[in-house]
């Protein structure tokens, strides 16, 4: 039997779900709330979300008569507590302890109506590293500061791996793809390594793993998520943002975290004829659009990370075993690298990415 107080709960604007704040302010968060992050609260998607009906009508009100402003979709859960929060005429979260990020076999989900699986899904066995071609966009100014720190952590896990910068240095060595440096975009070179991958110069792998100069990324862990995925249809894998998607944009691949292509979707990409307007265009967003008009699916892996763990919700990360971050600045790269990305052990399909972490895939 419902009581007035029910009926009047039924009646209210709700937001629901697990609260995740920032620290400091971010960078992917546009630096809102730079006084005070902590002030706001928005979901952990991992853990669910819900609304109550009132507040659906009123928010599809409010998109037809007031499409999205924002240019850049960079982080959903964010901006989605932003436009519920309407500066201050929405409601803000509200915590439920029962949406829960506990691995699913832990006692304290005995309350819990959401949990996550511990494991990563069993897709098959891990893909060989002599699948996978690693191009590491990276120029001249760059050689003696970031390339040492891929040297030091994560070179060694590559099995095809190869330097494109503007000058040809053979200590490294790196190779001059004719492409001038650019201090924005680098359209032009990703381009070129595009070709270079289809063009017999290199290795014929199935996997082809862009990344640039101050990526930090585990190998292994890619190797276990790629299992999941088929190398002969147009695979196009990473952090994924969106640009003027309520005006019909486009999403892409975000650079720095990492941009995984199967063969076939770096073919159907050249084949179309898409290309840069400028050497100094941004590459993801160029791909992004050439996706777009393809019909092409662009997919999203939460553990790809275009910023520095900092940039992130301390909570958020704690249920994921992360395959990427992005940045060198104001922190030791391979500090950051030896705790968030090192693997001791090869990891296997059968096993979770880290005994002791919790998986999300």
């Amino acid at each position: 039997m419902l009581t007035s107080c029910h009926v009047l709960l039924i009646h209210q604007e709700w937001f629901l779900g697990k609260p995740l704040q920032d620290e400091e302010s971010t960078i992917i968060h546009h630096y809102a709330f730079a006084e005070n992050p902590t002030i706001f609260k928005y979901p952990d998607f991992a853990a669910a979300w819900a609304v109550s009906t009132p507040l659906v009508v009123r928010l599809a009100n409010k998109v037809r008569d007031e499409p999205l402003k924002s240019d850049f979709t960079i982080d959903l859960k964010h901006e989605v507590a932003l436009y519920i929060w309407d500066n201050g005429n929405g409601p803000h979260l509200t915590a439920v302890p029962e949406l829960c990020t506990e691995p699913e076999d832990s006692p304290q989900t005995r309350r819990c109506a959401t949990t996550l699986s511990t494991e990563p899904p069993l897709c098959g066995e891990p893909v060989n590293t002599e699948d996978i071609f690693v191009a590491v966009k990276t120029c001249r100014k760059f050689h003696s500061e970031r390339v040492p720190v891929i040297k030091k952590t994560w070179e060694k896990d590559a099995f095809f791996l190869e330097y494109y910068s503007d000058y040809a240095d053979p200590s490294i060595p790196t190779i001059n793809l004719g492409v001038p440096n650019t201090e924005r975009g680098h359209c032009g070179k990703t381009f070129a390594i595009l070709q270079r991958f289809l063009s017999g110069a290199v290795p014929d792998t199935k996997w082809l793993l862009v990344v640039d100069d101050d990526t930090l990324i585990s190998l292994s862990r890619l190797q276990v998520l790629l299992s999941c995925y088929n190398p002969s249809e147009p695979v196009c894998l990473g952090e994924r943002y969106g640009y003027g998607l309520s005006q019909g944009g486009y999403s892409y691949i975000t650079g720095g975290g990492g941009m995984v292509f199967s063969r076939e979707a770096v073919v159907r990409l050249l084949d179309s004829g898409c290309k840069c307007y400028s050497n100094d265009a941004p590459d993801d967003m160029v791909l992004g659009m050439c996706l777009n008009a393809l019909g092409l699916p662009v997919t999203h892996s939460p553990l790809f990370h275009q910023a520095r763990p900092e940039d992130y919700a301390r909570d958020f990360l704690a249920h994921q075993v992360p395959i990427s971050f992005h940045k060198h600045w104001n922190i030791d790269p391979i500090a950051v690298y030896n705790k968030w990305l090192k693997d001791d052990l090869r990891p296997r399909a059968s096993d979770g990415l880290n005994d002791n972490a919790k998986t999300e895939l």
